[in-house]
Parts: C-alpha cells; structure tokens; sequence
C-alpha cells in the first residue's frame, strides 16, 4: 500500500550540501598554516603583559592577588616564548623576514614585539624588584637604554621605510598607522615603573629620558590623530571587521598621562643634593603639573574609548581577526592611569571606578583569548587571505 522506496534529494538539497561544503576551508598542514603566522601575533603576548602589570597595580586587593598576577606573568613568558619560537619556524621553513618586516600591513604590527618586551621590563621590577639586591637595578637599567635605543632606532627607520616605498590612502587610515611610534612612547612607562628603585644618578636621567621619548610618541601619535578623526568625518566608521582597532586610539594619551605622574612621582628622595635649595619646591610643582596633564589626558581617552565602543557594539565583527586584542592592551594603559590618578588624589570612588575597569578588563581579555583559540581551531587565522600578510 505504501512505496518504501526513498524520495530522491532535491537539486536545491544538493546545491545547498555543496555551498556548504565549499564555505569550510581546506584542510592545511601545520608547515603550510605556520607561513601565515604572522608579528600580529604579538598582541597576545603585550595584552598578557599588560593585564599582568594591572593586576599588580590595583588599589582594592584581596588576598591571593599578588600571586594571580604573577602567574600572569609566567603565563606571559611562556606566551612570548611560544609565540617567538614559532615565529623563528615560520622563517626558517619559509623565509621572507625581511619581506614580513617590508609588508604595507603585516609590517606594521612588528612594533607589537616590542610593546611585548615593554610590558615583561615593567613586570620584571613589579614581581621581583622589590627585594632585589642592586645588581637588578643595574640589569634593569640597561634594560631600560639598551630599549630606548631600539624603539627609536624602529620608529625613524619604520616610518622612514612606510614614506618612501608605501602609498596609503588617508581616506582608508586606520590607528595602526601609530604602532611604530608606540614602542618608543612606552619607553616613558617603563621609566615611571623602574625609576623608584634606581639611584638618583640614573634615576634622574631616565626620567628625562622618558619624558622626553614619551613626549615624541605622543607628538606622532597626535599628528596621527588629525588624520584619522578627517577619515572618519570623510569615509565614516571603518568595517565591523576593522573596528576593534578603534581602541589603539586609547593607548597614547593613557599611557602617557600614566608615565607623567609616575616619573614625577619617582624621583629621588635626593634630588635638592643634585641641584639647589629649591629643588624641592620644583619637584612639587612638576607632580602638581603632572596631575594636571594626566587628568587632560585621561579625557581625551575616555572620548577614544567611548567612541569605539559605541562603534563596536553597535556592528560587532564577524570573524576573529588579532586586531581583536586592541580591545585589551589600551584598555589596560587607560586602567592603570585612572588607577594612578585614584591614588594621587587619594579617591575611593575613583579607585572603585578603576576597579570595576579592571574587571572589565580581565573578562575582555579570557573572551579575545577564548575566540583566539576558537579562531585557530577553526581555520579563521594563520589561513592564506585572513591574516594581516594580506594587502588591503
């Protein structure tokens, strides 16, 4: 009575079963997928460092605190190390270094590898530095020089490079473009941190040092600025995919109202033997003109913040790219100066504020790192076409 016999699949199943098949990627080898890992990958290592030195820094600590940031801080050795050997295979199966280094856009997160070693210096001091003897002032001293001169050796030399052999279009200007200021910019953070255990004949110089290098990263950063509030005007918002990117905005003005009242804040308990008998007096009204600029330049990074993520929330991206970690790095220098500014103006509701930025902050951090993880199953990254080795 009834016909057993099974319905044939209709054209539009077999066309639909093959568009899907089609949209998986094809299966790579790890030797092939290790070609596309490319310096963007240094974002994890600087947001690892960069969460390690906020959680080390917060103004409401609970017990245990202190050893979770320095497990942190581990993780982040290890993360570097994991991310530098792979980096040194990508090169030795494939070759290209220099090729990387001269690509219009994988090129510009090189500096990322160095905003990396930022964040391990200045976690160094905070987890070890406090009980160590004067041969680890000395290390980190050099540290500190032998840091200087790369990052501005990077920053003429990259942007020497980008204006000679690369045409961007302003109307496509993104915050990348100020990554390679940004190394050199840090060299004032680092000073901030480091600066309290130093004697004051190298405490002194690396202060100025680090004004003045902070200065000059936030100069270019701010020139940069003009042009990527006229794209914005111009061209409107970027992509959903690009938008995360927005947040690097945020980083030079936290960083560097963070360095100011740090370095200020660091300078020697001796500093009227150094110069006369009103040294004091200018040492109070450099930190009183610190606060100041901080609390200046705190606003112009509340507005980036603000900004991109309005901008983010309202058309989230798709797809997992390693831009994605800017939504943690700057977050974290924005942090660590509104924590900064709490503790200068001894306020409880400032602290608290800071806090719950901080919390915020932690769980940006496990939910870029979930979908980083995700992405790398997926085929998402380290894929030809979907990393930062492609030219837009």
């Amino acid at each position: 009575m009834f016909d057993n016999t099974p319905y044939p699949e209709s054209p539009r199943s077999e066309t639909t079963t093959l568009e899907l098949e089609m949209k998986k990627p094809a299966k790579l080898c790890f030797r092939e997928r290790l070609r596309h890992f490319t310096w963007a990958w240094y974002t994890l290592t600087m947001s690892t460092g960069g969460l390690a030195v906020l959680i080390g820094n917060q103004p409401n600590k609970f017990r245990g605190m202190e050893q979770i940031g320095m497990a942190v801080y581990i993780i982040d050795l290890l993360f570097f190390a994991f991310v530098c050997s792979l980096m040194c295979l990508r090169f030795i199966l494939h070759g290209g270094l220099l090729d990387s280094l001269r690509h219009d856009r994988e090129g510009l997160f090189f500096p990322t590898f160095w905003l990396s070693i930022a964040t391990i210096i200045s976690g160094l001091y905070r987890y070890f530095g406090e009980d160590a003897d004067d041969s680890f002032a000395i290390a980190l001293e050099v540290l500190f020089w032998i840091y200087c001169a790369c990052t501005l050796t990077l920053a003429i030399v990259q942007y020497y490079f980008v204006f000679s052999s690369h045409s961007y279009h302003l109307q496509a200007m993104m915050p990348s473009w100020i990554l390679p200021i940004f190394p050199i910019m840090l060299s004032g953070t680092i000073a901030s941190v480091i600066a309290e255990q130093q004697p004051a004949r190298s405490a002194i110089p690396m202060v100025c040092a680090g004004i003045t290098f902070q200065g000059l990263g936030f100069s270019v950063s701010f020139m940069m600025y003009s042009h990527y509030i006229g794209r914005l005007m111009q061209s409107g918002l970027p992509s959903p995919e690009h938008r995360p990117g927005m947040f690097i905005c945020v980083g030079p003005p936290a960083f560097t109202a963070l360095a100011l009242v740090g370095m200020t804040a660091n300078l020697p308990e001796d500093f009227e033997l150094l110069h006369d008998e009103y040294a004091n007096e200018d040492a109070r009204i450099m930190t009183l003109l610190a606060i100041s600029a901080a609390a200046f330049l705190w606003a112009l990074s509340l507005w980036f913040f603000c900004i991109a993520a309005i901008a983010v929330i309202r058309s989230p991206p798709t797809s997992f790219h390693l831009n994605w970690w800017a939504m943690v790095f700057p977050n974290t220098g924005f942090t660590l100066a509104t924590i900064t500014l709490g503790n200068w103006l001894n306020s409880a509701g400032i602290k608290a504020v800071a806090s719950t930025m901080s919390i915020g902050v932690v769980c940006m951090f496990f939910f870029v790192l979930v979908s980083h993880v995700r992405a790398v199953i997926r085929h998402d990254i380290m894929y030809p076409g979907k990393d930062e080795d492609v030219s837009e």
